[in-house]
């Protein structure tokens, strides 16, 4: 019940608890502005933020550069449908084309999606492109996150986020990630695509042995099928390349991009090779507001910013401090904490239990932080974070550890 004596703040949640599902394990805030990597609630409490709205906002919160892209394109057009094309979305296309994966483009709102959309090209090029209609099978990997949805949920590899939604999308088959052996007794004939994550985020920053994406590519090569890299967490800047596959000399068939792509604008995106792309042909696939002007102009702002800022160079500098940081801190902190793993600004503190209990005794003290796999306390600040932002947010998940 909502009276005059209640906080704003308690007013409002006492108002959200009543008319918004329970799908969300939400903390008890209500946040109300931002500057860079700090957060304030409508209580006027300030918030230190390492996760970036799950590693979306990679200039950080309040950024006058993207607020002004995206004010002007509202201004003189914000939707118009693909029926026709979109100006601002051919541009991001330009862009992104200069990247290290050159293909066609299809842009939808959300990594859910994208990820949706590159299962179902894979099934289109086998069945109609190749001629191949019994190559349906989908190859995955145990504690993967690939969306929601019911594809991308149906190769999602861990059980929890799929009970009581069954059954799934069929002829899916998990194995575990970083076994080179699996790999190569898994995929077959039958085989339509392999989907990796280059590095397994929600599932706890589980990064591959050396030389294992490339075999990936190898097998999938030489066997026929489809490699396809979801990148919704891992692109965009956030492991200091542009996508974290590009230290691995090889370039798969398929690529999804979402989080970071539009700055915190909702977009996702789905790249594909010129042959694998041929499978699309009008009215296969489509999305009322993928693409649309107003998100297209803040994603083409990002890639200006990424370039002009140097923020690729500038999130490996930052992720090694942060990586270096958190390694002294395991050191410390033994037995509790395990030891560390990330790559540029997707970093993980592992711990000998639960994460979450750290991750709110931290947020108790104003600093923001996620967890991942269960045992990891995930940082994904934004890619402009500084280092004495850094050293604050390590202070405090010090302090969180102790009282722990």
């Amino acid at each position: 019940m909502v009276t005059a004596f209640m906080s704003l703040s308690d007013q409002l949640l006492a108002s959200g608890r009543k008319l918004l599902m329970n799908n969300y394990g939400r903390a008890p805030i209500v946040m109300s502005r931002g500057e860079g990597c700090v957060l304030w609630d409508v209580d006027d409490r300030r918030y230190l933020d390492m996760t970036a709205g799950i590693a979306v906002c990679i200039l950080g919160h309040g950024h006058q550069g993207l607020a002004q892209a995206i004010s002007e394109q509202a201004a003189r057009l914000h939707h118009t449908s693909n029926l026709y094309f979109i100006e601002a979305q051919i541009r991001l296309a330009e862009a992104l084309a200069k990247r290290a994966f050159a293909g066609k483009m299809f842009f939808c709102n959300s990594g859910t999606e994208a990820n949706e959309a590159a299962l179902k090209l894979a099934r289109r090029y086998q069945a109609v492109v190749r001629g191949k209609p019994q190559r349906i099978e989908l190859i995955s990997f145990e504690n993967s996150f690939h969306g929601r949805t019911m594809g991308a949920l149906s190769v999602t590899g861990q059980a929890k986020y799929r009970q009581g939604f069954g059954p799934m999308v069929g002829d899916v088959r998990f194995i575990p990630f970083g076994d080179a052996e699996a790999a190569r007794t898994a995929i077959s004939e039958r085989t339509c695509a392999v989907i990796a994550e280059p590095i397994q985020a929600e599932g706890g920053i589980n990064l591959p042995p050396p030389g294992y994406l490339q075999e990936l590519r190898r097998l999938c090569s030489e066997r026929g099928a489809l490699l396809i890299f979801d990148e919704i967490q891992t692109g965009v800047g956030r492991t200091g390349t542009f996508y974290a596959f590009e230290r691995e000399a090889m370039v798969p068939d398929i690529v999804t991009l979402a989080k970071g792509l539009a700055g915190g604008v909702p977009m996702g995106a789905m790249l594909a090779s010129d042959e694998v792309e041929r499978a699309f042909e009008p009215g296969t696939h489509a999305s009322t507001f993928g693409g649309n002007p107003l998100a297209s102009a803040a994603a083409l702002y990002i890639q200006q910013a990424i370039d002009e800022q140097n923020l690729l160079g500038q999130c490996k500098e930052a992720g090694a401090y942060l990586g270096q940081a958190l390694s002294r801190l395991a050191e410390r902190r033994r037995p509790k904490t395990r030891g560390t793993r990330g790559r540029g600004l997707l970093q993980g503190l592992v711990l000998d239990g639960d994460a979450a209990v750290v991750v709110q005794k931290a947020r108790d003290r104003g600093l923001l932080l996620s967890v991942a796999g269960g045992q990891v306390v995930r940082f994904a600040p934004p890619l402009v974070v500084a280092k004495d932002e850094i050293d604050e947010a390590v202070a405090i998940l010090d302090e969180a550890l102790v009282e722990s």
